[in-house]
C-alpha cells in the first residue's frame, strides 16, 4: 500500500511541475515571447512520458495489492483520497492553463494573418503604380 501511495504522490509531484511549466510559458506568451514554444512542447512531452510511466506503476501496485488480499486501512484510504483529490485539482488547473495557452497562441496567429493580409494589400496597391517595362 505504501508503494501505491508513494506513486500517487510522485505523480502529483510531476503534475505540479507540469503546472509550473505552463505558468512560466503563459507569462512568456502574455509578454509576446513565442520563441521557446518548441522547447516548451518538448518539456511537456517529457513530463507526460514520466507521468505515463508512473501511471503504469500505480496500476501495477494497485493490482498487486488487490491480489495480495490485503485491506486498506482508514489512514491509507485517507491518503489515497487526498492524493486523488490533489491529482484532480492539478488536472483541472492544467486543463484551464492549456485553454489559455491555446487562446494566446491563436490570438498571435490571428494577428500575424492580419499583418500578412495588410502587407499583401499594400503590395497589390504598390504594383498598381508600377509602369510597364518598355
Amino acid at each position: 500500500m505504501i508503494r501505491l501511495i508513494r506513486f500517487l504522490n510522485e505523480k502529483n509531484h510531476f503534475l505540479e511541475k507540469f503546472y509550473a511549466l505552463n505558468e512560466e510559458q503563459m507569462t512568456k506568451l502574455q509578454a509576446g515571447n513565442f520563441e521557446d514554444l518548441e522547447r516548451f512542447y518538448n518539456q511537456r512531452e517529457d513530463l507526460l512520458k514520466i507521468i505515463k510511466y508512473i501511471d503504469g506503476e500505480i496500476q501495477k501496485s494497485h493490482t498487486s495489492f488487490k491480489l495480495s488480499g490485503a485491506q486498506f486501512s482508514e489512514d491509507d484510504k485517507k491518503m489515497v483520497r487526498g492524493a486523488l483529490r490533489d491529482k484532480e485539482n492539478y488536472a483541472q488547473n492544467i486543463l484551464e492553463q492549456d485553454l489559455k495557452i491555446l487562446g494566446l497562441i491563436d490570438a498571435a496567429k490571428t494577428e500575424i494573418i492580419k499583418e500578412l493580409q495588410g502587407i499583401q494589400k499594400t503590395k497589390k496597391a504598390m504594383d498598381g503604380y508600377k509602369t510597364p517595362a518598355a
